[in-house]
């Protein structure tokens, strides 16, 4: 049998570097807030569902849809979650 051997492949370029465009501030604690104008749905984190649980303990007569209301309106950053997920977190 001949001696079947590969022509060496030329190697892959390395992937071009992406530039990061936002600068991360590392004290602060990560958070899924978004812009007020952003609609996709995101997991909120552990941290905010802290500050969702911490709102309703000082806010104990207001319903779940008003809390959901509340932190969907507010100005720094809206967190989204829906009414249904506010119930099975509060289990």
């Amino acid at each position: 049998m001949p001696n079947m051997t590969h022509k060496p492949r030329e190697k892959p370029a390395p992937y071009k570097q992406r530039s990061e465009t936002v600068t991360k501030n590392k004290d602060a604690p990560a958070t899924s807030a978004k812009p007020h104008k952003v609609m996709t749905r995101k997991n909120l984190t552990l941290n905010d569902w802290l500050i969702v649980f911490a709102y309703i303990d000082t806010h104990p007569h207001q319903s779940q849809a008003e809390i959901v209301l509340h932190f969907k309106k507010e100005l720094t950053g809206a967190l989204a979650f829906s009414q249904s997920a506010l119930s099975r977190a509060l289990k």
